[in-house]
């Protein structure tokens, strides 16, 4: 998403919920949203990591202020040995 971001790899933005740092991100950085959003959750395929840990929440999930947060590719499938 660096090409929405003025090529920064990070970014200080505010909200105390997911959903609400993906709406400053798009105020901010317009098309963000779009990258990250399907209808009002998270697009399939990607996850959310909030210090360090990734929430089964999605947009709803709540962040302190200091939270850190990182939009990654979600990690799926694997095989049987």
């Amino acid at each position: 998403m660096r090409d929405l971001t003025e090529r920064r790899d990070q970014i200080s933005a505010q909200g105390r919920t997911i959903r609400e740092v993906i709406a400053w991100l798009e105020l901010n950085y317009p098309g963000i949203q779009a990258r990250l959003c399907e209808k009002d959750r998270l697009r399939p395929g990607i996850a959310v990591s909030i210090d360090g840990i990734i929430s089964p929440e999605g947009i709803r999930t709540k962040i302190e202020e200091t939270s850190e947060v990182h939009f990654l590719p979600a990690i799926s499938g694997g095989s049987a040995l």
